[in-house]
């Protein structure tokens, strides 16, 4: 029987048989395409082309863009009016299409184009026209909504890289006022003669009016909010108990001491421990995950609304979940002291941190207990009385927990895994939703208790898809780009520090061992700032090319299918495993699906980190706008020809010191060494110095704060004209240079 067509073996006919476009008839025949299969062969050419890995040329013709000297991938606007084309894929090395104004062809902030590359240089630097726009990245445009003298309305859009306001008819306001926040509609794209048009749908008020930010930054980046009828009709219906006949060829693990360890606040518990030693010394190590691919199905409201948000969505004050609240914080939830069913990944690990031995079930629990990281750090750190006795059936496992994670940290640490320890802030909230205080996070030991367990969990399982040849989907890591690394490389040796590798060899160890170099330095934030930069963003592939981050060869995400959908798909490809190796059919299918879920979900992640942050960002300004004249320790985390950025080391806050505050001489930027330098005073300003600076101003619509040096302000008072570069010129070269380096707290970045 011959294996159904799939999209793969269309993109394959192009890259190995065809070497120039093809007609849809000439597909069919170099493909052998039968006569009752081309209804689908069609199908799949039409869903290439939406999706941008095909283009359709000259009428009839299709090729693959690579081979026509085009860039298919996502336009990133500058507000000054030009743009990037951010290539799909990601690929280490292939850099943006920069777009100049004229060459956009209509095209806006976030639509997804086709770009003809016409130069590029020797630098790998490219630049293009846009042929064509395959997909609209906004059909809804959030802003401000204004009338003027005549009364025709516009929406200025709250995204500043949307560089043409909306217009709005005097029919299509929806009664909004001008100032007020709303979302428009586009029911007209913009042509070469003029802008959108739009018509408002939503109208949230003014902008400084409790919970409008949030909707604002939901409505801005295209996130769901409440779940649509059905998906929560289908959760309703599963009911909030495992029924009998879901125990079926289950192992049984509900008689094994087994704990969730979550923080105070947490409603869904996805994950859960439990940890025996056994006769041969080595630990018994159990991470049951639940089993959310027993409840959703392929095709089902529940999989089709969690496949379009991608991932969980946590704001301060509220969180998107992925799924409806019956089964993210009911079924699926592992509370304490009810059966749920999970997939459990149990592993032997030995006195050197090796899974010697691992298997995989279909299983079901009853947790003993919900923990809080609080309180299991107060008995296995703070060894506190009252919480051991509360739980002193448990201390054991808590104890066993922490000897089992100091021998995982250190096999981690052996093969050159980065650890990042930076501070963290954490917002605290009033009723209205505005930022009473901005603390540092706390994160303890149970807190990396539970991320080594979870990261081992992820390795032991990928490593299975490995063993068994299965198509899966991946968290991989690539090694970061020479050309990032190389100027990472000429940044450090301005601060006096060698990164001691080849930019083209760079390993994982490399930057392990610089990270130690620098704690507790002056310099630590800003050269791990800058370190963060020169990675990879991690995503998610069919294509195994290994974590780089954590030095892992193989690496997937299992352990939370709740809040992101690449774990579900994770589990679901578990449960095939189990039941017998696919069909060649069934293998040829994944083949042609994983890499557009990888894609996709890569892109919904990254919309909701973004939204995260600025969110939080536009938070912190608001909680600044009373502070305006008030003065601030700082330190420097960027340098650039148009000013210093600084963060406030009380509150965790950055802002913006513009050069034309820096009035007291002209200070040029020298990009090789990141600082500016006065050109008659020789002051220097440079990364990781420590400044006072006062707050000048505060503007909630750009979500910027702009900061001065108090002293450089404080000079400008009370120096006479012309004096100030002359007494400093007077100054020793060591004492020109008046900051004192900070000494940073840290915190550790948990995305992988």
């Amino acid at each position: 029987m011959t294996a159904p067509l799939t999209k793969h073996d269309i993109l394959q006919a192009f890259e190995t048989r065809l070497s120039r476009p093809a007609s849809a008839r000439e597909l069919i025949q170099v493909l052998g395409v039968p006569r009752d299969a081309r209804v689908t062969f069609r199908r799949h050419l039409r869903a290439l082309v939406a999706d941008g890995a095909l283009l359709q040329v000259r009428g009839h013709l299709y090729g693959l863009p690579g081979k026509m000297d085009l860039v298919v991938g996502t336009l990133t606007m500058n507000p000054a009016g030009y743009g990037f084309v951010v290539p799909d894929g990601g690929r280490p090395g292939e850099a943006d299409l920069y777009v100049a104004a004229p060459d956009l062809n209509t095209a806006m902030h976030g639509d997804r184009v086709a770009a003809r590359l016409e130069r590029e240089r020797e630098d790998r630097r490219r630049s293009g026209r846009i042929i064509r726009i395959v997909e609209r990245g906004h059909d809804t445009v959030v802003g401000r909504f204004e009338v003027d003298r005549g009364g025709h309305g516009r929406v200025i859009p709250y995204e500043k890289r949307l560089v043409q306001d909306v217009h709005v008819l005097a029919a299509d306001t929806r009664g909004a006022a001008s100032g007020d926040m709303v979302a428009v509609t586009v029911t007209s794209w913009p042509t070469s003669t003029r802008g959108p048009i739009g018509r408002i749908t939503e109208v949230f008020g003014p902008l400084d009016a409790p919970g409008v930010d949030t909707q604002v930054v939901i409505r801005k980046h295209g996130l769901a909010d409440a779940h649509g009828d059905r998906a929560v009709l289908e959760a309703v219906r599963l009911g909030d108990a495992v029924a009998d006949r879901d125990l079926a060829g289950r192992t049984d693990f509900r008689a094994w001491p087994t704990v969730t360890i979550d923080g105070e606040h947490a409603r869904d518990f996805d994950d859960a421990i439990s940890l025996e030693r056994l006769p041969n010394g080595h630990y018994w190590l159990g991470v049951h995950i639940a089993d959310v691919a027993h409840y959703v199905h392929p095709g089902t409201a529940l999989d089709e609304e969690a496949y379009d948000r991608g991932t969980s969505v946590y704001f301060p004050e509220r969180a998107l979940h992925m799924f409806p609240a019956e089964l993210a914080t009911g079924l699926c939830s592992l509370r304490p002291d009810v059966d749920r069913l999970v997939q459990s990944c149990l592993m032997e690990v030995d006195a050197q941190g090796t899974v010697v031995r691992y298997e995989l079930h279909d299983g079901v629990i009853h947790s003993d207990a919900r923990m809080t990281y609080t309180a299991v750090n107060a008995i296995i750190t703070d060894r506190d009385p009252a919480e051991r006795e509360r739980y002193a059936g448990l201390v054991p496992l808590f104890e066993r927990m922490r000897d089992l994670f100091e021998i995982l940290k250190a096999r981690r640490h052996r093969r050159g895994s980065i650890d990042f320890d930076l501070p963290e802030a954490e917002l605290v909230l009033d009723e209205a939703g505005l930022v009473s205080a901005i603390t540092q996070a706390e994160r303890n030991v149970a807190h990396r208790i539970i991320e080594e367990f979870m990261l081992l969990a992820n390795e032991t399982v990928a490593g299975h898809f490995d063993e068994t040849g299965m198509p899966a989907l991946y968290r991989i890591h690539e090694t970061p780009d020479p050309v990032k690394v190389e100027a990472f490389s000429a940044f450090l040796d301005t601060l006096g520090f060698d990164l001691a590798a080849d930019p083209g060899g760079v390993r994982p160890r490399d930057f392990q061992r610089l990270v130690e170099r620098i704690a507790g330095t002056p310099v630590e934030r800003p050269i791990a700032l800058f370190l963060l930069r020169t990675m990879s963003q991690a995503r998610y592939s069919p294509d195994n090319v290994g974590h780089f981050g954590l030095a892992a060869p193989t690496y997937t995400h299992f352990t939370s299918p709740i809040r992101r959908y690449p774990d579900l798909v994770v589990h679901r490809l578990l449960r095939e495993i189990r039941a017998g190796r696919p069909a060649a059919d069934r293998l040829a299918a994944l083949a042609g699906a994983l890499p557009e879920i990888g894609r996709h979900t890569s892109a919904r992640e990254r919309r909701a980190m973004d939204a995260e942050r600025e969110l939080v960002q536009w938070k912190k300004v608001r909680f600044m706008a009373d502070k305006v004249g008030e003065e601030f320790d700082a330190f420097v985390t960027g340098v650039s020809a148009f000013g210093l950025f600084v963060e406030l080391v009380e509150h965790f806050v950055e802002g913006l010191v513009h050069i034309s505050t820096l009035a007291d001489d002209e200070y040029r930027f020298l990009e090789s060494a990141h600082v500016l330098r006065g050109a008659s005073s020789g002051l220097v300003f440079r990364l990781g110095d420590r400044l006072r600076v006062r707050v000048l101003r505060v503007d909630p619509e750009r979500r910027q704060i702009d900061l001065g040096v108090v002293e450089v302000l404080e000079r400008m008072l009370t120096a006479r004209p012309g004096a100030r570069s002359r007494r400093n010129a007077a100054k020793p070269k060591n004492e020109r240079r008046r900051h004192t380096p900070r000494q940073p707290s840290r915190r550790k970045t948990r995305r992988r």
